[in-house]
């Protein structure tokens, strides 16, 4: 096993800087780059100080397993039908609630409307697949067809519209996940 790669790899996955976890670890940086880049062996206890600092075990640490899914197809999605608001919403990943973004795929039949989301700190990505919809931004509205996008971050009241007579299509992500 690459210890300096993995410790790396933690050390990203958790957001900190060589510093910070030189900070928390009461090591230098240098010392943190230098068995990042397997120039140097920690000590056992320093490593086992390293790994509780990344907030991890060392049964986790030196677990080498395969990742998780990365590739799903249509049978791992999960539908839900919205009949009310004539829309459906297909999960891409399942469990993505434990995910850092939810990518959704919406469907709005004509004049469907997606949920009302409230403000939270979020932000969220969308990208028009097939007809137009509505965007409602708080007390704005914009147009977004066809092969255009929206971005924004979700401090104020939104949701969608379809407010034609065709189907209409959202490639939409939140992160952190809201759907």
């Amino acid at each position: 096993m690459d210890i300096g790669h993995r410790m790396k790899e933690l050390r990203i996955q958790y957001g900190l800087t060589q510093q910070e976890l030189a900070d928390r670890s009461e090591l230098s940086k240098g010392f943190i780059s230098q068995l990042e880049r397997n120039l140097t062996s920690p000590s056992v206890g320093t490593l086992l100080d390293i790994i509780q600092c990344l907030g991890t075990t060392p049964a986790e640490f030196f677990t080498d397993q395969e990742p998780e899914q990365l590739v799903f197809r249509q049978d791992d999605y999960f539908i839900k039908e919205k009949e009310d608001l004539h829309h459906q919403v297909k999960w891409l990943i399942p469990n993505a609630q434990k995910n850092a973004m939810e990518p959704v795929l919406m469907t709005l039949a004509p004049h469907g409307t997606s949920e009302i989301l409230l403000p939270r700190e979020a932000e969220e990505f969308g990208y028009v697949l097939k007809g137009s919809v509505k965007l409602f931004y708080g007390s704005r509205s914009y147009t977004v067809k066809q092969g255009e996008s929206f971005y924004l971050k979700a401090d104020k009241k939104h949701y969608i519209e379809n407010c034609s007579s065709r189907e209409a299509v959202i490639l939409w992500v939140s992160t952190p996940p809201s759907f």
